[in-house]
């Protein structure tokens, strides 16, 4: 693994070449059927989510999506979900729960869309309500953090099995600049607050928030190797007994 500094960090997770959220579903994926809307207000375009094949298994995917380009960013509003995205991927992984399927969640978000229709429409209790039922759904749940994972809209599809991150990517409270605001009245001690918010992926395995970390991948490349890696996983969660699962998952998150 390349040493980096924190903020060489962010910058990588931010980076517009990075391995995209779309690019990673149809790399480890067949017959990706794409499922849409929240069935209340809407289907947000920032979170994408359906059914595919994992090695002939199938599996529900969820995730959290930056744009290509700047039209494709305004829409997702830079992979800031609004409350109808947490409620679309709530209702997919209760389907999930429903017909048996394991579940992937892919997060690549700097947080939850801070504006006041999102205020008005629930975007706290949304996203709440994927955390409860999150801890609680009776099948394999795996989540890997692709670039940046900020805040309270990157933990409600994080709280899975097993938690993942890619080499360049991020998992914090808050973003660095946010952090440099508040605490010193400065944005430019942007580099000094990445450091101070442990937002790597190395520390963080070695903290034991998350399990393990994935080298990176690029935009073409063959995903055959996370594609078997992801399978082994299911399969050791999928012999598990339901309680012991539940358990273990609840376990995880006390230790913190």
């Amino acid at each position: 693994m390349a040493k980096k500094t924190a903020y060489q960090r962010v910058q990588a997770a931010r980076d517009s070449h990075k391995i995209s959220t779309d690019e990673l579903i149809r790399g480890l994926t067949t017959d990706f059927f794409e499922l849409h809307g929240d069935r209340s207000d809407g289907d947000d375009q920032a979170v994408i989510g359906g059914i595919g094949l994992l090695k002939d298994v199938p599996i529900t995917v969820v995730g959290i999506r930056k744009g290509a380009d700047t039209e494709e960013n305004i829409k997702r509003h830079f992979g800031s979900p609004e409350p109808e995205g947490y409620r679309k991927a709530l209702r997919l992984m209760q389907q999930a729960e429903k017909f048996h399927r394991p579940i992937l969640a892919l997060v690549n978000t700097p947080g939850a869309w801070p504006d006041v229709d999102a205020e008005y429409h629930g975007i706290g209790s949304a996203i709440a309500k994927c955390l409860q039922v999150g801890m609680q759904l009776k099948v394999p749940y795996i989540s890997i953090i692709v670039g940046e994972g900020g805040s309270g809209g990157a933990i409600a599809l994080a709280c899975g099995d097993k938690v993942f991150m890619f080499e360049d990517s991020i998992y914090s409270v808050l973003s660095p600049e946010g952090y440099a605001s508040i605490m010193w009245k400065d944005s430019s001690k942007v580099q000094q607050a990445a450091e101070a918010l442990n937002l790597t992926s190395e520390w963080l395995q070695e903290n034991g928030i998350i399990d393990q970390i994935i080298h990176e991948y690029h935009s073409g490349e063959n995903l055959g190797p996370l594609r078997d890696f992801l399978a082994n996983q299911f399969n050791e969660l999928a012999n598990l007994p339901i309680d012991e699962l539940l358990r273990q998952r609840e376990q995880r998150y006390r230790n913190f």
